[in-house]
């Protein structure tokens, strides 16, 4: 029960600070970004201690089942509608403002972690374990989603003190499995999460959601249209014949057809691709045969990584690649069979949105700390799917810690990845005004 008593203490805090500032009545002055920041820094104590609990115990994707009962407790502590279970271990809370009917819109933050040894020496680091692909394997929040579901708890619990000024709904998403589909498993956490209804009752008009990354602390950036790279997996798995390392005429040589096959990929994104109007990345990342030094093996396994921002010209270079390494492995007496499963498609920020959503980004951080017309990236965000069906805009926020060039700063995914807790206020601010501010221009 110690959880449940935090998030009743928290809440009556942000609601007696709500008191303090006598914050107008909606329909007469709208809710201002820095009354909103000053109940963000008044919580900031909390949302450091929830990042730092889930930091410490991290779980896989449709393995959080802790992490989604610490979430759900505190938002029933607000008082929400909280479903669970949601895609098998999501959390769905839901605020109906107490102003009246209104549009609906949606905040997310991803759940899961990674198979990855943290390396950061923090107090608080991940010592966790998991299982994966059939392995025990350290499990560690390397990608900043720690700070993703503190940063929603916290302005869940900001936006519950304001529920008699709102006008509409606020549909919180606590999704899992953003990392992409398991093993065994067909879809991700929000293709899921939308496959099962997740989001139909009450359906959202407008989406929003961000992710920490490398960049000068507590700035902003996003673009209009295409943002992130839809993301990809390929598997190539190749068949030849066993033989002795002395004698590689006697067999079919898996590894050099490998080799060939590598040198193939990279060649076709190097030379058919124009990265002035399509940037493209086409990456091998696992190489997988053999047992001996003198033991040429009969099978190989290749994985890797398409990350592309065109529909057409994507399905073009997989037709083409899928063509090339059949050819190359018939070449070397071997057979081919390549796979391709997207993890995540093209993160498009609605243009009439993004434009609405660049002057509320600036209230919170003001014009030098924002960019809304930032260059697009080649990580990729299953937000993507929501997109699909729901205008929405993704943005990033700049978290490298103080002292630290951000060139410099290791990356997502990477053992030694940090976040800098002096921006989770922002995080806080941005999500809480992004939700009123769409309230306020559909109500008004």
């Amino acid at each position: 029960m110690r959880g449940r008593s935090r998030s009743w203490a928290v809440g009556m805090l942000a609601g007696a600070a709500l008191g303090a500032l006598s914050l107008p009545a909606y329909a007469q002055s709208p809710i201002s970004a820095s009354e909103v920041r000053a109940l963000a820094d008044a919580i900031q104590p909390q949302v450091v201690e929830w990042r730092r609990h889930l930091h410490a115990n991290p779980e896989l994707g449709f393995a959080e089942h802790d992490t989604a009962e610490y979430v759900a407790e505190h938002l029933r502590g607000l008082g929400f509608e909280v479903r669970t279970g949601v895609a098998a271990t999501g959390v769905i809370a839901i605020l109906r403002g107490g102003a009246g009917d209104g549009p609906v819109v949606a905040l997310r933050a991803d759940m899961d972690a990674l198979p990855v040894r943290e390396a950061t020496s923090l107090p608080f680091a991940s010592t966790a374990t998991g299982e994966y692909q059939g392995a025990t394997v350290p499990v560690a929040h390397a990608c900043g989603h720690d700070a993703h579901m503190a940063m929603l708890m916290g302005a869940a619990q900001i936006l519950a003190g304001m529920k008699d000024q709102l006008a509409g709904t606020i549909v919180f998403v606590f999704q899992p499995a953003e990392e992409g589909a398991p093993p065994g498993e067909p879809m991700g956490g929000a293709a899921r999460i939308l496959a099962e209804g997740g989001l139909d009752d009450p359906r959202p008009q407008a989406i929003f959601g961000l992710h920490v990354t490398p960049g000068e602390a507590g700035t902003l950036r996003y673009r209009p249209r295409g943002f992130m790279a839809a993301s990809d997996r390929v598997d190539i798995t190749l068949t030849g014949v066993q033989t002795h390392g002395a004698w590689p005429w006697r067999g079919v040589d898996v590894i050099a057809a490998s080799a060939g096959i590598i040198n193939t990929i990279n060649t076709l994104t190097a030379r058919t691709v124009d990265p002035t109007t399509t940037p493209t990345v086409f990456t091998i990342a696992t190489m997988n045969a053999g047992v001996r030094y003198n033991i040429i093996p009969d099978t190989a396994a290749l994985s890797g990584t398409l990350r592309t921002f065109d529909v057409a010209q994507r399905d073009d270079l997989v037709e083409r690649a899928t063509a090339a390494v059949e050819h190359v492995a018939h070449a070397h007496g071997a057979e081919a069979e390549m796979t391709v499963f997207q993890n995540a498609a093209l993160v498009f920020n609605d243009p009439d949105l993004s434009a609405w959503l660049a002057p509320v980004l600036e209230e919170v951080v003001g014009a030098e700390a924002l960019d809304a017309a930032t260059p697009p990236t080649t990580i990729a965000e299953d937000f993507s799917y929501y997109q699909q069906q729901i205008p929405g805009v993704f943005y990033h926020l700049g978290a490298t810690p103080e002292g630290v060039d951000p060139d410099d700063s290791p990356p997502n995914h990477s053992p030694l990845f940090d976040v800098n807790e002096a921006v989770l206020p922002i995080g806080v601010t941005t999500h809480v005004m992004s939700a009123v501010r769409f309230l306020e221009r559909d109500g008004n």
